[in-house]
């Protein structure tokens, strides 16, 4: 056998041994955007609930009116831990601020994953199918092909609907977040000046 056969063979072994991991990931990934469309429709629901924070309601914020998501008033509850601890500053509520930036990063992590998993593998899903379906055809395997192309078709529509979906629940999401993250840094920095010059003031 030559060096090329070989390697023709070695390739189409690759390929064909990496079609079962390829769907078994797109299954994979199918359910995890059931569960982030949950996810983002219980999150919605939540804040249907809540009325959208205004400059004006910042007083009322600051008194500690839930006017955020659960874990926004986590994190409020953990500045004002900070604000009456013995000796507060400024760097505390800045680590604070990071660390929640970075949550909002991760809740999201899985979707930006998603958008770029959900086609790839199905492409992968698609192409792998269609090469063998074509070798069947050589051989006038008519079954074969069909079979191939239908679970290659049916691999391109869930991998680009796992995609679209997770695009749009990110943006969606990114969205509420960043507004969020916004007028929480915010409060947090006014509530903080005013926790300072109250200390520096003193009683």
């Amino acid at each position: 056998m030559s060096f090329g056969a070989l390697l023709h063979s070695a390739l189409y072994l690759i390929s064909s041994i990496l079609l079962y991991p390829a769907l078994t990931v797109l299954m994979i990934s199918f359910i995890m955007l059931i569960f982030s469309a949950g996810g983002g429709l219980a999150e919605w629901a939540e804040r249907s609930r809540l009325k959208a924070p205004s400059p004006e309601d910042w007083p009322a914020i600051l008194g500690g009116r839930k006017v955020f998501q659960h874990y926004m008033g986590q994190t409020l509850e953990r500045l004002q831990t900070i604000l009456n601890g013995p000796e507060p500053t400024w760097e505390e509520v800045e680590i604070l601020l990071a660390q929640t930036r970075r949550h909002f990063q991760k809740k999201l992590e899985h979707l930006r994953i998603l958008v770029r998993v959900g086609p790839s593998v199905g492409l992968i899903g698609t192409l792998i199918p269609m090469s063998t379906g074509l070798a069947g055809l050589s051989q006038g395997d008519m079954s074969r092909l069909s079979s191939d192309l239908v679970l290659a078709f049916t691999a391109t529509v869930v991998g680009l609907t796992v995609g679209v979906t997770a695009f749009v629940l990110y943006s969606i999401r990114s969205r509420w977040l960043d507004g969020d993250l916004e007028i929480l840094t915010l409060v947090m920095e006014r509530r903080g000046a005013l926790a300072m010059k109250a200390r520096e003031e003193g009683p």
